[in-house]
């Protein structure tokens, strides 16, 4: 009879999918509260969505740069042009390059690499936490975990209607 330190260990890893997905957060950008902000840590571009310009009458900002952003949401998307935005996150204020878009998003902005890198982050999505260094010091921001799993649903839920309607 085997003893129990004895028995092997069964142990079960996340896929690589889950570990590798970002988390929402809510964000200060200009002198907004922004919520469902996703930090993700795939392409290399900000993007905010046009009607959030629209509703804070940002529009005339925008400088007129259209890009192709392949690979996103998907499909390629024709970016509206790009603004420059003061983020605000927890102490640190950066001013920040969106590229934006005009399209059916579940998310208002999309924090990837440069906004990351820009703030010296240090994302964990496994604890859901970003930590980053401010003049008062280390703070860190919680990743709202019921927003995410509500925006993952609507996400996989319209991703399928997609696929029953082709």
């Amino acid at each position: 009879m085997e003893r129990e330190s004895e028995k092997p260990q069964k142990m079960t890893l996340p896929s690589r999918r889950k570990m590798l997905t970002g988390f929402v957060i809510s964000l200060i950008v200009l002198d907004f509260k922004i919520k469902r902000v996703l930090i993700d840590l795939g392409i290399s571009a900000n993007i905010i969505q046009w009607r959030v310009l629209e509703q804070e009458k940002l529009t005339k900002s925008i400088i007129l740069a259209a890009k192709l952003l392949a690979g996103f949401n998907l499909t390629s998307v024709t970016t509206r042009g790009e603004i420059l935005l003061p983020t605000y996150a927890e102490g640190g204020t950066k001013t920040t390059l969106f590229e934006v878009v005009d399209g059916n998003l579940v998310y208002n902005v999309i924090l990837r690499r440069p906004w990351i890198h820009k703030m010296k982050v240090v994302p964990s999505t496994y604890h859901q936490l970003l930590k980053f260094p401010t003049l008062e010091g280390i703070k860190q921001i919680r990743g709202d975990q019921l927003v995410a799993k509500e925006m993952n649903s609507v996400t996989i839920s319209s991703s399928k209607d997609k696929e029953y309607n082709k």
